[in-house]
């Protein structure tokens, strides 16, 4: 499903090619979550190990991101070659994001709040970052991660939904917490990134609304669904996301997700004695 995602969206027509491909690229609908990767760090080979292995038409789907590759062979070759042009952009991205530099980048976007905002009530606007499930194309979609709630969401567009979460990798917004701690929203209270202005507060506190209301009918939790369904039985069947940097988890999270583990096992205990007394 995924796959036919990115191979159903635009290739665009000539002119769009004429400044370059990665601008392109990054002013097309729905690629608004990804940031510019510098072509110093494009050209240098050693930070491609291995991507030839994952792209048919590795070369020259190079070439075209690099604005290298022959007008004859990119009109014989436009559909197919762009799709891989994107799939080796995406594998790019997610390298270059967790440097430095595209830490960096990446950070400017997430003070502007351009990956939206968690819909929690008590998240108070919390801005979110994006992150894959899996660093393999082609799996996983893109989800949304919030730090304070510590949990994920969907994006709201569909355009946003069907990006591969391989184009952003399983460690990055973790990696960013680490290199920027003063960024770690508090678990209560307003942070320095909350709130959207005032403007805008009504229209999102609306929009938390309807996305609670879709969440209580997805699940049965709303006023009157759910009957004969053991809270308990629900509890257990809920996953919890687990931050991870490079597959390793995150200590400081491990250690407090042990501990909220633990607590909810003894109130799925009070649950169970609740609803099957002896």
């Amino acid at each position: 499903m995924l796959r036919h995602a990115v191979e159903d969206a635009s290739t665009g027509s000539d002119s769009d090619y004429s400044n370059s491909w990665i601008s392109w690229f990054l002013s097309s609908k729905g690629n608004e979550y990804f940031c510019e990767v510098e072509e110093d760090y494009i050209l240098d080979r050693f930070n491609l190990t291995g991507l030839n292995t994952e792209v048919e038409h590795y070369v020259q789907a190079l070439d075209l991101i690099t604005d290298n590759l022959d007008d004859e062979y990119l009109e014989e070759l436009r559909g197919s070659l762009d799709i891989q042009a994107r799939l080796l952009y995406g594998l790019i991205h997610a390298r270059w994001i967790v440097t430095a530099r595209g830490l960096q980048k990446m950070l400017e976007k997430y003070k502007k709040a351009d990956f939206g905002r968690c819909p929690r009530v008590l998240c108070l606007s919390q801005p979110l970052l994006p992150v894959g499930l899996t660093d393999v194309p082609y799996e996983k979609s893109v989800k949304l991660y919030c730090g304070r709630c510590e949990d994920l969401y969907s994006p709201k567009s569909s355009r946003h939904g069907s990006i591969d979460g391989a184009y952003f990798g399983t460690s990055f917004p973790h990696l960013l917490f680490l290199v920027y701690p003063s960024l770690i929203p508090p678990k209560s209270g307003p942070s320095d990134l909350g709130r959207p202005p005032a403007a805008n507060s009504a229209e999102e506190a609306a929009a938390r609304r309807r996305v609670r209301q879709r969440e209580e009918l997805a699940d049965g939790s709303g006023e009157g669904l759910g009957e004969g369904i053991s809270t308990a039985a629900v509890a257990l069947r809920a996953d919890r996301y687990r931050p991870r940097i490079f597959g390793f988890q995150v200590n400081e999270i491990a250690k407090l997700q042990r501990w909220q583990e633990a607590v909810r096992d003894r109130q799925v205990a009070r649950l169970e004695a609740l609803e099957n007394p002896p």
